[in-house]
């Protein structure tokens, strides 16, 4: 269950007491099959900024309790280009790399240009200034030039990590 509540969770431990809560993804699962299914393919998630790791851990989870390995790379945004180069070598070794931004959405891009992989590229309603609750990452995300990007709605890191599941599990 995503986008849950401490209080959520609760009622539902009552009733299925394997049930877990992640906080910070705000999700309730239970993780019984704990089986790495595509362990020889990893999948990367990647932010521009701290404030984007709610959607992204949403994403990563997701991912895991489907049987992916995942790299969590985080706080590597455009603004700081220095951090995201000296992942890059990280950044290359996965199969999919979700890439999660708020403000501009510019990374999504920034990524695309580096990688010979899937971007899977969501924006989020973090951020200040004219960034339209998402709406300026989303349109950026869409348009960018860079070849390989999908783009998932606006928050949306169970879409994400869905999406990179599907893609690391085709042979």
């Amino acid at each position: 269950g995503t986008r849950a509540s401490k209080e959520i969770f609760d009622i539902l431990s009552a009733k299925f007491p394997a049930a877990q809560y992640d906080e910070l993804a705000k999700m309730v699962y239970q993780h019984k099959d704990k089986t790495i299914i595509n362990g020889d393919r990893l999948i990367s998630v990647i932010t521009a900024g701290t404030s984007d790791i709610p959607v992204a851990e949403e994403a990563a989870l997701t991912a895991e309790i489907m049987g992916n390995q995942v790299e969590r790379i985080y706080d590597v945004g455009v603004a700081g280009i220095h951090r995201l180069l000296a992942r890059v070598d990280d950044i290359r070794k996965a199969n999919v790399n979700i890439v999660v931004a708020g403000m501009e959405g510019a990374l999504a891009s920034v990524v695309g240009g580096l990688v010979d992989k899937p971007v899977i590229a969501v924006p989020t309603s973090i951020g200040y200034g004219a960034n339209f609750h998402g709406l300026s990452a989303l349109l950026a995300m869409l348009n960018s030039c860079a070849a390989g990007i999908s783009v998932v709605n606006i928050d949306n890191g169970f879409g994400a990590g869905r999406l990179a599941d599907t893609m690391n599990s085709l042979r």
